[in-house]
């Protein structure tokens, strides 16, 4: 390209109303982030027709934040990029309709990114010098996936959830200790205090050689033990089930992220998505990647999250591949990577 390429980028799958301003793929001009966390606090969870009035409340001036911030005004945007899948229907919709208006308005492209492979181009922005092929370990409420990133825009699947996502495990185990939402910082930083290896939770490795994830076992395995400690009136201790919870789920997506990377021969893993952030899964990955020699890479936190940043380094690398998208583009909810 002989010009800087601008994308203004909009995400709105779930509860964070975000718009970012992003220049040629990997620098953030602006990365504009309002979330929803303290009104769906007192519901234990995000309760979909809320999220949608709170983006259609907050989306106008958060684009005008975003544009100030970044210091140019519509004239100056190549190219509008938004999610258009998975999430939220009503979520998704508003974020996608002010997308169209815009490319509309300023007779500019519109690019559809999907949210999974935001979270995996947020080490992209993280790290400038990265670059395909690599191992991807994308951890967040609604999706876990391990996936070889041959190219931008190329993907093999590896493997995914066949039930709970593991930060959706954090939350449902989160709730039924009675600790709010959202339940994975909290049980993160609780593990600090307790001991992991008080209590055995089982690990879920599926069948031989596979690289599927599962965690209703698990999450049922947590509970049981609660009911049955209440049961025999048993003293709970509140740190001790959270560490070794949190130990159950990091090992398998280490391990199974370890042994991907190998059949794969790739010398780099990235983390993606919000359990990324994750304190202990981090520690773990790193001193297994130490001892397989391989390269750990992940994002800030703020970019583990919902960002619109992310989505706009997806939208320039689809925008300069050619991709485009119609202004009757629809929302996905179950989008697949």
């Amino acid at each position: 390209m002989d010009k800087d390429i601008i994308v203004l980028a909009i995400e709105t799958s779930c509860d964070e109303t975000s718009v970012a301003i992003v220049k040629d793929g990997r620098e953030v001009l602006a990365n504009v982030i309002s979330s929803q966390i303290d009104i769906h606090k007192k519901f234990g969870g995000v309760v979909p027709e809320v999220a949608s009035r709170k983006h259609i409340e907050n989306i106008n001036a958060i684009i005008q934040e975003a544009l100030d911030k970044a210091r140019i005004t519509f004239d100056d945007i190549d190219v509008v990029a938004t999610t258009y899948g998975p999430g939220l229907v009503g979520a998704l919709l508003v974020g996608l309709s002010s997308a169209k208006a815009i490319a509309f308005g300023k007779n500019i492209p519109l690019v559809g990114v999907n949210h999974i492979e935001g979270h995996i181009y947020a080490n992209f922005i993280e790290d400038k010098s990265l670059e395909p092929p690599f191992m991807s370990l994308i951890v967040s409420g609604g999706h876990t996936h391990l996936v070889y990133v041959e190219d931008y825009g190329q993907y093999e699947i590896l493997g995914r959830t066949r039930d709970d996502a593991a930060g959706e495990a954090f939350d449902k185990v989160a709730r039924s200790l009675e600790l709010g939402y959202p339940g994975g910082p909290i049980i993160d930083n609780l593990a600090k205090k307790g001991n992991k290896e008080a209590i055995d939770f089982p690990r879920s490795y599926l069948e031989e050689g596979s690289f599927d994830f599962s965690f209703s076992g698990l999450k049922s395995a947590v509970l049981n033990y609660l009911n049955n400690s209440k049961q025999k009136s048993l003293d709970i201790v509140v740190e001790d089930v959270a560490a070794s919870f949190q130990e159950a789920v990091v090992e398998v997506l280490v391990e199974k992220s370890i042994k991907a990377a190998k059949l794969k021969n790739s010398k780099i893993i990235a983390l993606a998505g919000g359990v990324a952030s994750n304190s202990r899964l981090r520690d773990l990955m790193k001193k297994r990647c130490d001892e397989e020699n391989i390269e750990l890479k992940y994002p800030s936190k703020i970019l583990c999250t919902d960002n619109g940043a992310m989505i706009g380094s997806v939208g320039y690398y689809n925008y300069i591949k050619g991709i485009r998208s119609d202004l009757d583009l629809n929302a996905v909810p179950n989008l697949k990577l």
